[in-house]
């Protein structure tokens, strides 16, 4: 299973925020671009960068962005205020390994499989969950769509994955997180992305054994130090049947 170190960003800073509220963001104080960089220098494949203020349509953010997709040394996963097939067209021209989209999917899905059909493996559909509904404009509205008629709606489309978020998960209830997941998961053929579900190494574990959940982002347990990166790459590793410690098959 892949893991993708996930940063968010609100006036140039790196932020976490709790159920998406842009009122109360914790702060990291740390160089986003050298953060980066090191979670290429910690092994990771890829990386998740969320742009939190072009979700209303604020580019100022637009250069930092730019500098960490050239700079990290990875590819990014860029996600944030995606809402036509020109913007989505310049970022991939601009070096963004995969742009995820949530709001158009649900308000214009032609246009999302149209970008699937021009950039295929590199489209991400973001289903963000909350108390059943799947929520649009950064998790301020909800839609009139299910999250499983969303999935099945491209379902033959050749996207890189679907990422799930279940906004309601917390550290008390993290479990309905991880059934919302594993059902959800069962409505298509394309990989699934966890976002949100991992505090400890031990949900890493957890989403390691669900069918045809390729990846989990991570991001908050990084900035705070309850997961080092290092540790999250080792335990998405799968097992290995051989190391069992129990002596050497040679004579």
């Amino acid at each position: 299973m892949m893991i993708l170190p996930s940063m968010e960003i609100t006036k140039g800073r790196c932020v976490s925020l709790k159920r998406g509220r842009t009122d109360e963001p914790v702060v990291w104080h740390v160089d986003a671009v050298e953060k980066a960089r090191e979670f290429a220098a910690s092994g990771a494949a890829w990386m998740h960068l969320t742009d939190i203020d072009a979700v209303l349509g604020d580019s100022g953010n637009r250069d930092l962005m730019l500098r960490i997709l050239r700079q990290a040394g990875i590819p990014v996963q860029l996600a944030g205020g995606f809402r036509s097939l020109d913007l989505i067209n310049e970022w991939i021209e601009l070096g963004a390994g995969r742009i995820v989209i949530g709001t158009l999917a649900v308000l214009r899905p032609d246009i999302v499989k149209m970008a699937a059909k021009l950039h295929p493996d590199q489209i991400v559909v973001a289903v963000d969950v909350w108390q059943g509904n799947v929520m649009i404009e950064g998790w301020n509205k909800p839609s009139a769509i299910s999250p499983q008629a969303l999935i099945s709606e491209f379902s033959e489309d050749p996207l890189a994955a679907v990422m799930v978020t279940d906004i309601d998960a917390n550290i008390e209830f993290r479990q309905s997180g991880l059934d919302l997941l594993t059902e959800l998961a069962g409505y298509s053929r394309t990989p699934f992305i966890a976002s949100g579900m991992v505090t400890s190494l031990d949900d890493i574990e957890r989403l390691k054994s669900i069918p045809n959940v390729i990846g989990t982002l991570v991001g908050t347990a990084l900035f705070n130090k309850t997961i080092e990166l290092p540790e999250a790459l080792a335990a998405a590793q799968p097992e290995n049947p051989f190391a069992t410690g129990t002596g050497s098959s040679r004579g």
